[in-house]
């Protein structure tokens, strides 16, 4: 029977899963590496720590109306929308108001999590973890990793040639841009159109002489204000919204969607939305429209190389003289401290069942939360996860046989590549329907 669980990570996912676990009489300890909650929420001027975190500028893209966690909604006085730095209040008023904090081992690094060797019978695990240099083996009855899908950057330099031996300018991920400060007066190119690199485009567009912003499949974009100035996600994330896009033949719910994220702007006149892209990716931003209006961001597709001071493009344009070069290209998962048997099959979300149950496992008491990108808020999302992830433990909610779980794999696999979707990965409407 489950009563001791481990929780990686005291982000979003971990606070989330400390309270669930509290509610269903189970015995959570939480490890963090920082010093701190709110994972990379929390704002940090360096990089130094290797800790992943939001920049300066960073609002949310949620309502705080359709963000908060089911039993603790945000105080009247905050915005609709919030800076980063007023969710982390957040985060730390629903920790201290549920208590949360006395289960948190802080400046904690997990080194593995590895099966007991009764496990078929047990199901336990045996988690090894360092704290002022001190290394402390104990096995626990579950685990529930909430280390998130932003571990390590993804930086495909590989797919840009000239920019590794040619280029002469800085490089660098937008993980490590923190904000404009260094950037006045310069030339930068922004390679990637998903929200970070939207927002970053924007914000050096206030200090550089020049911004431009590649993409190489086009993009949606919305404002955070939809139809009599209620926030979009109100408007948007509706259950009649969701039965329409899972209802209606993909080609008609895409044609709806394409029509309604238009009548902002035609996209086409921005060159942001390209025929040729199969999926459909949205972004959030308020004024990058603006910008591109007035010239301080000057969109261009896909790089096709580097020169030593130029970028080539695929439309055979040259933009010469730049001086930073800010991949935007996103984040991979990383479960180092994982076996490898298991490792393999959380890196690979689909593989998951529910995109949170590893199938194979002899027992169902290893679980990955936070690992998808909802069309709302991530906070709703996780907090169900962790309700049901809980449940499970416990025993008062059974998951299928294997068989079926890969089944239900296999099926949602095939689902993905056949219908576009709005970001890439996947968005959990299906999940958050069935628990």
């Amino acid at each position: 029977m489950v009563q001791r669980v481990a929780i990686i990570g005291a982000g979003v996912s971990g606070l989330a899963s400390i309270k669930c676990c509290l509610d269903e009489g189970l015995k959570p300890t939480c490890f963090e590496r920082s010093n701190g909650i709110g994972g990379l929420w929390r704002f940090s001027e360096t990089t130094k720590s290797g800790r992943i975190s939001v920049y300066r500028s960073v609002i949310t893209n949620t309502s705080k109306e359709m963000s908060c966690f089911s039993d603790f909604p945000f105080p009247d006085n905050f915005p609709n929308y919030l800076h980063h730095s007023r969710l982390l209040d957040y985060f730390r008023m629903y920790a201290e108001h549920f208590d949360l904090l006395k289960y948190i081992h802080f400046g904690t690094t997990v080194h593995s999590i590895r099966k007991c060797p009764d496990f078929s019978a047990s199901g336990q695990w045996e988690i090894v973890t360092e704290a002022n240099g001190e290394q402390k083996s104990s096995i626990f009855d579950a685990v529930m990793v909430c280390s998130g899908h932003y571990a390590e950057p993804h930086l495909p330099l590989d797919s840009f040639p000239g920019i590794r031996n040619r280029f002469k300018g800085q490089c660098l991920h937008s993980w490590e841009y923190k904000d404009s400060d260094d950037f006045k007066g310069k030339r930068i190119l922004v390679v990637g159109t998903g929200n970070s690199g939207g927002d970053i485009a924007v914000d050096l567009s206030h200090v550089a002489a020049q911004v431009f912003l590649s993409t190489r499949s086009g993009t949606w974009v919305v404002s955070r204000v939809s139809n009599q100035g209620f926030p979009l996600d109100m408007v948007f994330t509706t259950r009649f919204a969701n039965c329409v896009e899972w209802l209606l033949p993909s080609v008609l719910a895409s044609r709806i969607k394409r029509k309604k994220f238009s009548a902002w702007f035609n996209h086409e006149n921005y060159s942001l939305f390209q025929q040729k892209s199969q999926e459909l990716h949205l972004i959030v931003n308020d004024e990058l429209p603006s910008c591109i209006l007035c010239g301080a961001v000057v969109v261009k597709p896909n790089v096709k190389e580097f020169t030593e001071t130029s970028a080539i493009f695929e439309d055979e344009t040259v933009m010469d003289n730049i001086d930073v070069v800010v991949f935007a290209t996103g984040f991979t998962a990383s479960f180092p401290f994982l076996e490898e048997s298991v490792q393999n099959v959380c890196k690979s979300k689909t593989s998951l069942y529910k995109y949170v149950f590893p199938p194979q496992l002899e027992k169902p008491t290893l679980a990955v939360l936070g690992f998808i990108q909802l069309t709302g808020s991530i906070m709703v999302g996780t907090e169900l996860q962790a309700r049901w992830v809980t449940r499970v433990f416990k025993g008062s909610n059974k998951l299928p046989q294997v068989s079926r779980m890969m089944t239900d794999v296999s099926k949602e696999k095939e689902l993905l590549m056949k219908r576009p979707i709005l970001v890439k990965l996947p968005t959990g409407s299906k999940f958050l329907r069935q628990h």
